[in-house]
């Protein structure tokens, strides 16, 4: 009997570089306040954001992820070209189809590359990372690359007090490829259904089409609060665990930018110590959905809060409840 050919294939992957692009306005809290009957003070102590960065009439998603993808080429120090595999995770591409992944890599200049975008919201990040690791390595691609894209303030209800005050706009970019020594750990995923309305619409474009209001995000906070701290640092230990390490290993930790109080709480259940560096781009970026990771981690590289060649724990969760997570060698 024949054989078939299959792919020659690489043992390890890692992520080159990183690119970034944030809106252009830096929305404060005190021009947001009024419509929530609040305050800068309670959204501070809330949310610790300062201010959001939201897009301009002239950015688009597609604009953004495209800038962010031409820094982490750039960066990574190869050609368009030899990127074989695009991923873009986005819940707010404004056209169901066709892709945003297949229009960006065309204006990246990324000929014949496999596209497809991902929605996963805020975990959508980590699970583009995990497809393009086990894609490199089994040989179906060289390298990819991988980009959170939002222009949340399209479904933002400026009256709205649970979600639409902490949301940004940006994208965030990796490249990822071959490593002759380990990158990127096994991913750890997954989702709760049970929970899937606790952070969404507040209704389908279907119900808009029929004369309905155009949707809008929404979230059950303090369920959301509870499921991001409790069960994701079960996921975050679970991640340490299968990549063999420990937090008094880890250079950072990289956490989907939702809340600074879910952040701060999530570091202290993991008991890191004081030598690991906390991603906080939350307070000056705002929530950006599947762009907050990348960006928040591009920011500590950036801002020199951390070296090249360190490992990071990067966990992404919010609606679906999805989620994912892996340690990663910082690029």
């Amino acid at each position: 009997m024949t054989e078939l050919r299959v792919a020659e294939t690489h043992r390890y992957s890692k992520i080159y570089s990183l690119g970034a692009s944030r809106g252009n306005l830096a929305v404060s809290n005190d021009e947001i306040a009024g419509p929530i009957d609040s305050s800068d003070e309670w959204i501070r102590q809330r949310t610790g954001v300062i201010t959001r960065a939201r897009a301009s009439d002239d950015q688009t998603l597609a604009s953004m992820a495209v800038e962010a993808g031409k820094e982490a080429i750039e960066r990574a120090g190869i050609k368009p070209e030899q990127i074989d595999l695009v991923i873009v995770s986005t819940i707010s591409f404004p056209y169901a189809t066709p892709s945003a992944a297949t229009l960006i890599a065309a204006e990246l200049g990324i000929p014949d590359a496999a596209a497809y975008d991902i929605s996963a919201a805020c975990a959508g990040y980590c699970y583009g990372i995990a497809q393009a690791d086990s894609m490199i390595r089994s040989g179906l691609c060289e390298y990819a690359l991988v980009i959170g894209a939002e222009r949340l303030s399209d479904f933002i209800d400026p009256t709205d007090r649970t979600i639409s005050f902490l949301l940004g706009d940006g994208a965030g970019a990796a490249i990822v490829g071959p490593s002759e020594t380990p990158g990127i750990s096994q991913s750890v995923w997954g989702s709760d259904g049970t929970k899937w309305d606790k952070v969404g619409m507040t209704g389908s474009i279907l119900e808009f089409k029929e004369g309905g209001s155009w949707p809008t995000l929404v979230q059950e906070g303090r369920t959301v609060f509870r499921w991001a701290v409790w069960e994701m640092v079960k996921a975050a230990k679970e991640a340490l665990d299968t990549a063999g390490i420990s937090v008094n290993d880890l250079s950072a930790l990289v956490t989907h930018q939702a809340n600074m109080r879910i952040i701060d709480e999530f570091a202290k259940q993991l008991e890191l110590p004081d030598s690991v560096v906390v991603a906080r781009d939350i307070e000056t970026t705002g929530n950006t959905s599947a762009a907050s990771i990348p960006l928040a981690m591009h920011r500590i590289l950036q801002e020199k809060q951390v070296s090249s060649g360190g490992l990071a724990l990067q966990i992404g969760f919010g609606a679906g409840l999805a989620y994912a997570a892996q340690v990663v060698v910082l690029p």
